[in-house]
């Protein structure tokens, strides 16, 4: 992608991921002509608005529980810029960059569709700290979801106004620094602009785009893993038979069970009908029907950010029609919609990682694996621990998944005198979605590592010029790229983040797929 065309209705996930992973500049982004003169068209009118002395929520009133009190013409402006400075009250970590710059774009593009009244200046103040690499800091803590994610989009929004912190070229500055290094000037708010930019549900759907393409990734990594350990423990396809999932169509069970079918396909590692040994354990004859669960979550979470990247999200919406202007008080601030579907994917991914700590368990245990490997994946087991504590820390960080699954989405805490009386907490539903996702990562990984070293026990008995699956032989050799056997006790947790790192980059999906395209 050369350059990304924001008009306020077409902004796609692939092109989000494309802005926040990528150089400043490259994409570059700018606005269509449509939506520079709809921005224009609603700046003139809240400016008509404050001409005619008309009352309209967060103009020419206060915000929240103050939105009775009346602000007089002379005020409008510092009115904008109390709102960006009083509402800067995030704590904890800032966002990486990647996040911020989705933040960035998406809070652009919601803007871009001309209902807010933002002049065109300022919006393009903000799509020039992106096209420049001007990373604003903003805590990840503070947001309830309704009235949107104000603490942290307030953060973003001080930079323009030389205040705040942002990151530039490998250093953070202050606002004001960072935008005289990349030669801009700070912007003096206009009426209605603060609301706007910090009005509306950028930040949850930021983490949304995010987590969502990852976990769209890891769950196909769910799948290849699944497969290999299958393979490893000298398991049966049959379960996988097109026929079964025929008479349960749950489309994306269906899927997966192809997808498993095309990754075993040619292996030599797998058996066939044993009228002594007809049926696996659930977490490898269940592939279907769980890992298809978690892509029916994934596929519902895509869905619902599609919606919500090219709406409009802030309060109150301004509709022109002639010479009428509606000034109208909404709730499309509320991120219920997101905070739900995050905490579908919460607990869609902890799933994902509870079943691949369980094969990673039959993996070394040689008691339920019937003898197929030995105990702990290690030989001389006594003198040599193995794999047994790699077990461990699966196992950890799969209950700690568990725990982070308690959906936020349930809870409410009303605030402003109990003017905003239910919030979504869709930010905690996201934050909590992007630590399982890490969790699932790293899972994901130790079952790899553990369902190699499973391969290279099979070889010994099978022989070693057996091949594996279609798509299961490239990931097995790419990990033996990086790690070797594990032939006694060694220090492991290095061969762990590497397996991480090739399950984070996609380098474990991308293996497979290419085999299979």
């Amino acid at each position: 992608m050369q350059k990304i065309t924001l008009d306020g209705s077409s902004l796609t996930i692939e092109q989000v991921i494309a802005v926040a992973y990528g150089q400043p500049g490259s994409p570059e982004i700018v606005l269509g002509e449509a939506a520079k003169q709809a921005v224009n068209r609603c700046a003139d009118a809240v400016q008509t608005l404050i001409a005619r002395g008309e009352i309209a929520y967060g103009i020419t009133t206060g915000f929240g529980a103050f939105k009775d009190r009346l602000i007089s013409p002379a005020d409008v402006e510092q009115l904008q810029h109390n709102i960006i400075v009083s509402h800067a009250v995030g704590v904890g970590d800032p966002f990486d960059i990647p996040t911020t710059r989705a933040i960035m774009l998406i809070r652009a593009n919601t803007l871009a569709s001309g209902y807010s009244g933002i002049r065109l200046g300022t919006l393009q103040a903000l799509l020039d700290l992106l096209n420049h690499g001007v990373h604003p800091v903003i805590p990840e803590k503070g947001s309830l979801g309704a009235s949107g994610d104000l603490a942290p989009l307030a953060h973003m929004s001080l930079v323009l106004l030389g205040l705040g912190e942002a990151e530039y070229q490998g250093e953070i500055l202050s606002g004001a620094e960072a935008l005289a290094r990349a030669g801009m000037t700070p912007v003096t708010l206009a009426a209605k602009e603060g609301l706007a930019l910090t009005n509306g549900t950028s930040i949850m759907c930021a983490l949304g785009v995010l987590e969502t393409y990852r976990a769209e990734m890891l769950m196909r990594t769910g799948d290849i893993a699944g497969c290999l350990s299958l393979e490893a423990l000298h398991g049966t396809q049959m379960a996988f038979d097109e026929r079964i999932q025929r008479l349960r169509p749950f489309p994306r069970q269906q899927e997966c069970a192809a997808f498993l079918r095309a990754l075993l396909a040619g292996s030599e590692f797998t058996r066939g009908y044993d009228p002594l040994n007809v049926q696996d354990a659930y977490t490898l004859r269940c592939i279907p029907q769980v890992h298809g669960a978690v892509r029916d979550a994934v596929a519902y979470c895509r869905w619902a950010i599609e919606i919500e990247l090219n709406a409009v999200t802030d309060n109150p919406l301004i509709f022109i029609d002639g010479d009428d202007i509606s000034v109208i008080s909404g709730g499309n601030f509320h991120g219920e919609p997101l905070a739900i579907a995050m905490d579908y994917l919460g607990i869609a991914m902890s799933e994902l990682g509870n079943i691949s700590e369980r094969r990673i368990a039959r993996l070394i245990d040689e008691s339920v694996n019937t003898h197929v490997l030995p105990a702990f994946l290690t030989r001389n087991g006594g003198l040599n621990s193995g794999f047994m504590l790699v077990q461990y820390t699966a196992a950890a960080l799969a209950t700690e998944s568990k725990v982070l699954s308690h959906p936020a989405s349930v809870d409410t805490i009303p605030t402003s005198a109990n003017v905003e009386d239910h919030v979504s907490m869709g930010c905690t539903a996201a934050l909590k979605a992007r630590r399982i996702n890490n969790n699932v990562e790293r899972i994901l990984g130790i079952e790899l590592f553990a369902a190699a070293q499973g391969i290279d026990f099979r070889k010994d008995v099978i022989g070693a010029d057996k091949r594996l699956g279609d798509g299961t032989q490239p990931v097995y050799d790419l990990i033996r790229q990086h790690i070797p056997f594990i032939e006694a006790d060694t220090v492991l947790y290095p061969h762990m983040e590497m397996l991480r790192r090739l399950v984070s980059s996609g380098q474990i999906d991308r293996a497979a797929a290419g085999r299979l395209a």
